[in-house]
């Protein structure tokens, strides 16, 4: 065998979205893999990225390219390089909006006060013979501290303020011999690189060096890419987790100074190991060997003794710890490997080994041997969907996780204290000539105007600071509604009366807002199997009714699989599938039923071509797009680009939606401009003309595709756009914004130490000088702090002014269907991800073009 275990591996996690579906049937895990054995030369790998064993997604599209990366920094000969992306539109002159009421909010950025005025000179590191553990470089390197000076060393790149010499016969400035505590001797090369002056962008990951080096001294554990405080975890053992409260940090230029971004996380462990599980499978399930892959295929777990994270890729149940792996000293077996190299002492000789492939970047470094991991020395990081479905443990969680702003700016202003306390970080920050602010930066800030909720017959509801119109569906009727006269009811025999009762709710709560659903056709199932309810289905869609209601006992991915799969391709139909344990009364939750039974009827109208409510929109003639991407969970060479648009809301209700499959990995879009294509024919034919105005959002990209977009994606697109417009007669060529969306972010703002309520927008100080973006809050929540969403406008010849922008997308926040008030990001992008997700999780194929018009995805 030829694969090394995990030591300096190449680390790893990948995100699993959000798994909540419209008809709340989210369930099983993803679908196994088969590993490829591939051989290797040992060598040091290249570190991946780890963000989603965090309770909160950490990527901030505020922080440069490497900010928050692996420690050692860049892979082996890599420069580190931030790349500043300018995307902010030609000849904009401001991006400063004035519409609202002006006020001040605190921000979680300090300011660092002023800009140090060093030049860097800047080494590439070798090691001769080669040395595989960044540990151990830098304590060789650490031996020659009195001859480097002041330094930073990531395992690879050097940086220090002192100039060495060059030597004419050699590439190295600097050779120096040292060895290790087992008397092994080492060769130090040293070759410089060049120098970051003051003014040079990559200055800043220099101060994020600097900043987590000083960060070492708050006595902090670094597991992945954070910094985390073991000795105020908080221990859940009823349910054996762990929470490990943390910092996630990034230094950025931005409007006009430095600022220091600053946001608590927190990190999921498990107390248990996968040995636990694997015991667990061996006692329950028939095939243990199954059953103990569906539970592990897909985790990020952590190994505690190098404190790093991996993703399990497959189960090797041919090897074992007493499996041998070549090194330069000869075979060895994993067993001996981790006494000798930890004092790891495995207990388990015949459990079976985890294998962990490099991802693409890793492989690109250099990098692709499988690492091998241990399930007794390996534990599981972040939730399973199980774990989030479990009511009291994220209950129990949120009471440690949701900070409110208060506390979390206590939390904030503890941190700086400490940084600026501690012996060790303050000694750092000297040395560097950092000085860093002691309090919360406080900028301007304005709160846009409440929108109007329109109803039918011009009745509107002025939205209070909530932005919550849930209740004033008791008394008003829907803005256009569809009455519902040809429907089935598809319900297990045995649930026929709870479905009943049910039924008869959903049409006296139709009544009540002037919408018919009249008696629906029952086909009483004799069991709940999948075969079942695609018979009834198939005899069901052949009397071509409007829409089809599902019921199912228990939430079940495969059931609700097999359903959509009829319903959305091969039956085209809007259908709507509800859990008996949603819709089944009981005394504990009665008053609850007819709130559920409106939302359900919402839904069902919308999915008819209804329209619950509207807004008061300014232009006519806008088309408003968005765009997501999302990769199936189950097959991961596939992922699926959505898009769906308007079709002018002042004029029309009706929407178009559209999915292209991707290759493998690929989350920007080649098939964006033909989706639009289609987009376009259908307002045409809705209209007799093309839009005036496209607003398009763009949702799912990160800081490292941004240049991609800005130079690519938005090109193929206007480019065709512009041929489209001008073969209409339209010379001057399509008028589009094209903005990206961004709520991964790590940027939060207060309000006397409150949320700030919805519509609270932010367009200078944090902001980035080469961008023309803002960030707004959009949305009300009960628990925690609020989430503000990032809007980068990356290309506009719209002809409107920032403020308008601005409240376009504050305005686009209403509109989405599934819940009666705003959320975070426009309804356009959250329809394109609703969608995406469908067709990646439960379709796997692109649905049927008859659909096109409706928002059946909801």
């Amino acid at each position: 065998m030829n694969n090394l275990p995990a030591n300096t591996g190449h680390s790893r996690g990948r995100g699993r979205g959000n798994m909540r579906s419209e008809d709340a049937v989210r369930g099983l895990g993803p679908q196994l893999g088969q590993a490829e054995r591939v051989a290797h030369v040992p060598q040091r790998p290249s570190s991946g990225s780890s963000q989603t064993e965090t309770v909160r997604s950490t990527t901030d599209p505020t922080c440069a390219d490497g900010a928050e990366g692996d420690p050692r920094g860049s892979v082996r000969g890599r420069r580190l390089m931030t790349e500043v992306v300018h995307s902010r539109p030609s000849g904009l002159a401001t991006k400063n909006g004035k519409v609202g009421t002006k006020v001040t909010v605190q921000t979680n950025y300090f300011k660092v006060l002023k800009r140090p005025n060093w030049t860097i000179y800047q080494y590439r590191v070798d090691f001769e013979p080669d040395v595989d553990n960044t540990r151990l470089r830098r304590g060789l390197l650490s031996e020659h501290q009195n001859k480097l000076g002041g330094y930073l060393f990531d395992g690879t790149v050097l940086f220090c303020t002192v100039q060495f010499k060059e030597n004419p016969n050699s590439p190295y400035v600097l050779e120096m011999l040292t060895q290790s505590r087992q008397g092994e001797k080492f060769t130090i090369k040293i070759k410089s690189v060049g120098t970051v002056e003051a003014a040079d962008s990559q200055q800043l990951q220099v101060l994020n060096l600097i900043l987590r080096r000083s960060m070492e001294g708050l006595k902090l554990q670094e597991v992945s890419r954070n910094f985390f405080d073991p000795q105020a975890k908080v221990i859940l053992d009823k349910y054996r987790l762990e929470l490990w409260p943390g910092y996630t940090t990034s230094i950025r230029q931005h409007e006009h100074d430095i600022l220091l971004c600053a946001e608590i996380t927190h990190k999921v462990m498990r107390t248990d190991s996968l040995l636990n599980v694997l015991s667990i499978c061996l006692q329950n399930c028939d095939d243990y060997r199954m059953g103990f892959k569906r539970e592990v295929i897909g985790l990020i777990v952590l190994t505690d003794y190098n404190n790093k994270t991996y993703r399990v890729d497959e189960v090797d149940f041919d090897s074992s710890p007493l499996s041998k792996f070549s090194t330069k000293d000869g075979d060895i077996s994993y067993v001996e490997y981790y006494k000798k190299r930890y004092n790891i002492t495995i207990r388990d000789y015949k459990q079976p080994l985890l294998i962990s492939r490099p991802t693409e970047k890793n492989v690109r470094g250099g990098a692709t041997q499988l690492i091998m991991l241990l399930p007794e020395l390996a534990r599981s990081t972040g939730l399973t969907d199980e774990m989030r479905s479990n009511f009291q443990l994220m209950r129990a969680m949120s009471e440690h996780t949701r900070l409110a702003p208060d506390r979390r700016i206590d939390r904030l202003r503890v941190f700086n204290q400490r940084l600026q306390n501690s012996k060790d970080s303050v000694e750092c920050m000297k040395s560097w000539h950092i000085d860093l602010d002691k309090a919360l930066v406080e900028i301007p800030a304005r709160v846009l105007p409440r929108e109007s909720i329109l109803f039918a017959n011009n009745s509107r509801f002025q939205c209070d600071a909530r932005a919550d119109w849930t209740h004033q569906f008791r008394d008003r009727a829907m803005f256009k509604h569809v009455d519902i006269k040809r429907w089935y009811v598809i319900t297990p025999k045995r649930n026929l009366q709870e479905t009943k009762e049910f039924v008869k709710l959903l049409r006296r709560v139709g009544a009540g807002m002037k919408m018919a659903v009249n008696e629906p056709r029952y086909d009483e199932l004799p069991d709940d199997r999948n075969g079942t309810y695609s018979q009834s289905i198939l005899n069901a869609t052949a009397a071509d009714p409007q829409l089809l209601m599902v019921v199912i006992r228990m939430p079940n991915e495969e059931k609700y699989s097999c359903i959509k799969k009829l319903t959305c391709v091969d039956r085209p139909v809007p259908s709507q599938v509800v859990t008996l344990k949603v819709i089944a009364p009981r005394a504990d939750r009665a008053s609850g039923l007819m709130s559920v039974a409106t939302k359900v009827l919402i839904q069902m109208n919308a999915k008819l071509m209804g329209a619950p409510w509207m807004i008061e929109l300014p232009l006519r003639g806008l088309m408003t797009v968005g765009f997501d991407v999302c990769h199936s969970p189950r097959n991961k060479n596939n992922s699926y680009g959505a898009l769906v648009a308007t079709m002018d809301m002042k004029q029309s209700a009706r929407y178009f939606s559209s999915v292209t499959e991707h290759s493998k990995g690929q989350e920007l879009s080649n098939q964006m401009a033909l989706n639009m294509t289609c987009a376009l024919k259908a307002y045409r034919a809705e209209h007799g003309a093309l839009p005036e105005r496209i607003l398009f959002y763009r949702d799912g990209v990160g800081d490292g595709q941004l240049h991609q977009v800005v130079n690519t994606e938005v090109k193929v697109l206007k480019d065709q756009l512009d041929k489209i417009y001008k073969s209409a007669g339209k010379a001057e060529g399509c008028r589009l914004c094209f903005i990206v969306v961004s709520k991964r972010i790590n940027t939060r703002y207060f309000v006397n130490k409150q949320n700030p309520e919805p519509g609270t927008v932010v367009d200078d100080i944090i902001t980035l000088p080469e961008r023309y973006d803002f960030f707004l809050v959009s949305q009300s929540v009960r628990q925690g702090t609020v989430s503000p969403t990032n809007y980068n406008v990356i290309w506009d010849n719209m002809g409107l002014d920032a403020d308008k922008i601005q409240l376009l997308s504050y305005k686009m926040t209403h509109m989405y269907y599934n819940w009666s008030g705003t959320c975070r990001v426009p309804a356009v992008c959250q329809y394109a991800h609703k969608l995406a997700f469908l067709v990646a999780e439960s379709l796997q194929r692109a649905p049927s073009a008859g659909l096109e018009n409706q928002l059946y995805f909801l």
